[in-house]
């Protein structure tokens, strides 16, 4: 019942792609937002991406030190798409190739006065009843190129929508005020909550599956075996998420704790929250895997238990049989001279041994635990 309701929270506040910003640039429809920023204010309108950096720049110009910058949002652009953004901001060819490839390492990677930074987002994938096929963990990617007056975020994948963290961010002006490496700070902190939120999602489905496990029944038939196809979803799963996560710790290690001129001074102690916050999913996504083993181990041992006892009661049983079998084996064999043939009851003993040789045998099994 709980289980159910929290799936049910989750559904009604999962995140959508964002449209919250329907106006599209001339530069294509992979541009979902192109803004400026003045003194941690958002400029008025929407405007090409030339005309929002000539003005930012003029900003910084007449006021020297407002850190005023421009912030665009693109959603999977293509190469051609991506080329005349390269051209006007002048980013390294290493960057653009980064920028347009969805299938790169989470890293923060520094080309001459831009810094590349790649996350892999998580979203928990919902579903009413875990299976062996189940898809449990999505997965995509923000890509964020940050410079002294501008930010370009891209995302690939349909989750992990930058809409409500753009708004979010513009409730706190003071916050953007220090400059493009709040928003790089934002979105770290953005992907990070969501690997907290999704590893949340997953102990669900654990919790499931090792109650399911240790149910009265387990071990026993197919059921047993589709257990071991819903643990060992869940592992590969797990094993997609840690990808997605372990190696970002460095990166933000590094923006935590080393000097560099697109880092604001006052930003680099929230990176290191940041971190703390990684680690803590990185501990419960690495818990999660540990007792997924155990579980495994678990339940093979309760098929191994279950299997011996058919195979101690299938042996029982071939015993008790034995035992008519072979009297009547003895006494269908054709010789004439056998003890008994001719003795008016001999057919009622042999019968009634049989019967007392099948109960002692049935009673003694029982003892033993083996019936």
């Amino acid at each position: 019942m709980i289980r159910n309701l929290s799936r049910a929270v989750r559904r009604a506040y999962r995140r959508t792609v964002d449209l919250s910003h329907p106006a599209r640039s001339p530069l294509g429809s992979a541009v979902v937002n192109c803004v400026g920023y003045a003194a941690g204010a958002r400029q008025s309108g929407h405007c090409p991406a030339e005309e929002a950096l000539r003005r930012v720049r003029k900003e910084n110009g007449d006021s020297p030190g407002s850190n005023s910058f421009v912030w665009i949002g693109l959603h999977e652009p293509t190469r051609e798409e991506f080329a005349s953004l390269a051209e006007l901001f002048g980013l390294h060819p290493l960057t653009v190739e980064e920028a347009v490839d969805a299938h790169s390492r989470p890293k923060v990677v520094p080309y001459d006065d831009t810094l590349l930074a790649v996350f892999k987002t998580v979203g928990y994938a919902e579903h009413d009843q875990l299976t062996a096929t189940s898809q449990v963990v999505e997965t995509g990617e923000i890509t964020v190129i940050t410079g002294k007056d501008f930010v370009i975020t891209i995302r690939y994948g349909r989750h992990g929508s930058l809409g409500p963290l753009r708004e979010a961010l513009e409730t706190t002006p003071e916050q953007l005020a220090k400059g493009p490496s709040s928003v790089l700070h934002a979105v770290a902190d953005f992907v990070v909550d969501e690997y907290v939120a999704v590893a949340v999602a997953v102990q669900d489905d654990i919790d499931a599956v090792e109650t399911s496990v240790f149910s009265e029944h387990a071990g026993r038939g197919t059921a047993g075996h589709g257990e071991a196809g819903r643990i060992y979803q869940l592992k590969r799963e797990l094993l997609e998420f840690k990808r997605a996560m372990s190696p970002l710790s460095r990166p933000l290690e590094a923006l935590a704790t080393q000097p560099d001129s697109l880092i604001a001074p006052d930003i680099r102690p929230y990176f290191r929250d940041v971190s703390d916050h990684l680690a803590r999913a990185g501990e419960m996504v690495n818990g999660f895997s540990s007792l997924l083993d155990s579980i495994l181990q678990a339940h093979l041992a309760q098929m191994t238990v279950a299997q011996n006892e058919d195979m101690r009661k299938i042996t029982a049983w071939a015993a008790i049989v034995a035992v008519p079998t072979m009297v009547c084996g003895v006494y269908g064999m054709n010789f004439e001279h056998m003890p008994g043939l001719r003795w008016t009851y001999g057919y009622p003993v042999v019968l009634g041994g049989i019967a007392i040789g099948c109960f002692l045998l049935h009673r003694g099994f029982r003892r033993s635990g083996w019936l």
